[in-house]
């Protein structure tokens, strides 16, 4: 969904108090991309702590506000067959004041939404920075999750590039647990797209699969 006033810091509108209007208008307008492109799922972003207030004292009214547009997406939503998701964007590093940074207040928050049509988006990235426990988190959360997205810890980028995370074991766990969802590439390369994507054959070579594969075996 539309981030809101990139000039004046909109990350998003969905939890922000006052800008209920133009939640609502943005979404119809994802709505229409979103069909023209036969894509499913819309990530509804949530969006900033307002500047010069502290996060505790605007928590409440910002949820409020979250629950309140994320009812009215759903219904939007469904009357075109499509899901929308919630991304916690970790406050630790990439944005101090992004409202949603774990997957347990998305889920919190999905459960008093209450509207099936809505999932998370849980980031691995965002995940290890702000909780790490990832094993027991996707398992956790896996019914919830309705898309996957993968960046190396700490530099963000190829998932074979040095860092903190063990994504062939994250893989194999997704495989076990069932998951059947997208699992999105959302990293900088360090290079070449292309070259980059080595990670992804060795990969599938050690799971007894050929280079360009079936779409299936792809996603």
């Amino acid at each position: 969904s539309p981030v809101g006033d990139a000039e004046r810091g909109e990350l998003g509108l969905g939890a922000v108090p006052g800008r209920q209007d133009a939640f609502r208008q943005g979404l119809a307008a994802a709505v229409q991309y979103a069909r023209a492109v036969r894509c499913p799922r819309i990530h509804l972003m949530a969006g900033r702590v307002p500047r010069g207030s502290e996060r505790a004292e605007v928590a409440a009214q910002m949820e409020a506000t979250f629950i309140e547009n994320l009812r009215h997406a759903a219904d939007v939503l469904a009357q075109e067959d499509m899901v929308g998701l919630l991304e916690p964007i970790n406050s630790r590093v990439t944005d101090p004041r992004y409202f949603l940074t774990t997957p347990h207040q998305a889920a919190a928050i999905l459960e008093k939404v209450g509207r099936p049509n809505l999932k998370l988006q849980l980031d691995l990235f965002h995940c290890q920075i702000m909780d790490g426990n990832l094993s027991r988190n996707l398992e956790t959360y896996l019914p919830l999750i309705g898309h996957i997205q993968i960046a190396q810890v700490p530099g963000r980028h190829e998932p074979d590039s040095p860092g903190e995370l063990n994504f062939p074991y994250l893989f194999e766990l997704l495989e076990s647990l069932g998951y059947t969802g997208y699992v999105g590439c959302e990293y900088a390369p360090r290079g070449d797209t292309v070259e980059g994507l080595g990670w992804l054959r060795s990969y599938w070579e050690s799971r007894g699969l050929q280079h360009g594969a079936t779409t299936k075996a792809a996603e």
